[in-house]
């Protein structure tokens, strides 16, 4: 790659920038932060596309064009975020599952553009309203501290990553954007609308998405998918995957709308009717994306949610059925098995699980740097290629290339995560039981189809979930600076969470 050596800068300028606005308070470190994260993203930018492609955005009319038109949109979200700052979690959510196909040189690469531009829109929003005085909240240090743990060894892993194309293209496009917008949403106001606005765009995009999937399992037309429409040719049926590149990014979209119905629902704030006719139109929709990742992820955060809100005997019936699952299942796999190799039994998986260990054991201790497991998986087993040796799971992905240090991390982040869902859950129940089935749906899925950090929804969820930990913290200061300390008692659920809005939540906490 060219420009290395201003990638390398670039990703110590990210880190530092992680720790600004993450893990530091103050009004100053945080526009520093912000700064600093622009600044790496403009010197990955300039390492990464090619010069003839700057010069042709910049010596022809119609690029100068396109960086004017993208000037005024980022000035018009910046004017309507200072106005309604509690808006900037759902303009987020919005534009979050649109991955527009752009070229990169010889490659091509589906970025969150859209994202990219409310991100930036918020951003000034943010540091106009710090400049002028405003009360922010503040990051509660029980997820930045972790969260700004994960992106420092992160950025600092692409030092000596084993692919530093795929490596700045990580950090340029999903670490450092995704960052600058979980440090916006955790410092926006959170009154009573939000969650609700929230769940029904989730829920609103889904029967969007699943409605096109359906018209494209009945026209046989694909968008974004060129590969899927050459592999449906070879098969008895069609997978779809509606406006995204891939039928698992689909499904997952789907779940997460019928994990937050599931949650409304057990709470009584839809319609039972209304919900069952929803979730049967995503269900529909999922049936013919043939995600298996998607399914999965759909049976855990279901059993999940019926064993928190069902009783005694709902929980053991769903154990004996859990059981009797884990039996078939083992028993259908070993079959599988014996009459075909591992690998066909499980559409090659098993394979990627065991090159991914390769790169790990390369360097166990600091990883193979962020982007570089395909790479390096490559270069260990002497076979395959980088495209088809990328990992499909999270966990394993995060140990090959940040090493055991980088694994550690992430646990801490995840149980820091979990910790805090906790609290929130015992002051505001349907807020944080919703954000919980979201976080382990996404978690479930990335298991089988990495994707956890490269999803901006996991991190608006953990933006979230620390606005709502630092509006709880007013009313008992002690928890906003011990991360581990006990549950927050009751008696301090009737104060509000939010100066001139209301509760986040009206429910009872329990």
């Amino acid at each position: 790659m060219a420009h290395l050596q201003v990638a390398h800068l670039a990703a110590l300028l990210g880190a530092l920038g992680a720790v600004l606005t993450l893990a530091v308070r103050g009004r100053v470190p945080l526009l520093a932060g912000f700064v600093a994260l622009g600044l790496a993203d403009a010197c990955l930018g300039y390492a990464l596309v090619p010069a003839s492609d700057l010069r042709r955005l910049t010596h022809h009319l119609a690029g100068w064009g396109l960086i004017a038109a993208l000037a005024i949109t980022v000035a018009a979200v910046a004017v309507m975020l200072v106005r309604y700052p509690a808006a900037t979690p759902v303009a987020l959510l919005v534009v979050a599952p649109f991955r527009l196909p752009v070229q990169l040189g010889d490659q091509k690469a589906f970025l969150l553009l859209p994202f990219y531009g409310v991100v930036a829109g918020a951003v000034v929003a943010l540091a106009y309203r710090a400049l002028r005085g405003d009360e922010l909240p503040t990051f509660p240090p029980l997820l930045s501290f972790p969260l700004a743990l994960v992106a420092v060894l992160t950025s600092v892993s692409f030092l000596w990553s084993r692919d530093p194309r795929a490596g700045a293209i990580a950090l340029g496009f999903f670490y450092f954007p995704f960052v600058a917008g979980v440090a916006v949403v955790a410092r926006s106001p959170l009154v009573s609308w939000v969650p609700r606005a929230l769940a029904t765009t989730l829920v609103a995009f889904a029967t969007l998405f699943a409605a096109i999937g359906l018209w494209q399992a009945q026209t046989r037309r694909l968008f974004f998918a060129p590969d899927l429409e050459v592999a449906n040719a070879y098969t008895t049926f069609f997978r779809v995957t509606s406006l995204f590149k891939d039928p698992s990014l689909y499904g997952l979209h789907l779940v997460l709308a019928i994990a937050v119905l599931l949650v409304a629902v057990w709470l009584r704030r839809v319609g039972p009717a209304l919900a069952v006719g929803v979730i049967a139109f995503l269900s529909a929709g999922l049936y013919f994306s043939y995600s298996q990742s998607s399914f999965i992820a759909l049976f855990a955060v279901t059993l999940a949610v019926a064993v928190v809100f069902g009783n005694h005997r709902l929980r053991l019936a769903l154990a004996v059925c859990a059981a009797i699952a884990v039996v078939g299942g083992t028993v259908v796999a070993a079959r599988a098995v014996a009459s075909s190799s591992a690998r066909e039994a499980t559409s090659g998986r098993s394979r990627l699980v065991t090159v991914t260990f390769d790169a790990f054991r390369a360097s166990p201790v600091y990883g193979v740097g962020i982007g570089g497991q395909p790479k390096a998986s490559l270069e260990e087993s002497g076979a395959g290629s980088v495209k088809k040796d990328a990992s499909h799971t999270t966990p394993l992905t995060v140990a090959a290339e940040l090493g055991v240090i980088g694994f550690a991390a992430f646990a801490l982040l995840l149980a820091a995560e979990a910790w805090a869902l906790l609290l929130v859950t015992r002051r505001r129940r349907a807020l944080g039981l919703t954000l919980a089935a979201v976080l382990l749906t996404l978690f479930v899925h990335s298991l089988f189809y990495a994707g956890f950090f490269e999803n901006p929804i996991t991190w608006g969820v953990i933006g979230i979930t620390a606005a709502a930990l630092s509006l709880l913290a007013r009313t008992e200061p002690a928890l906003a600076a011990l991360p581990f300390r006990p549950l927050i008692p009751r008696a301090a659920a009737s104060a509000p969470l939010a100066e001139g809005g209301d509760p986040v939540d009206g429910s009872p906490a329990g």
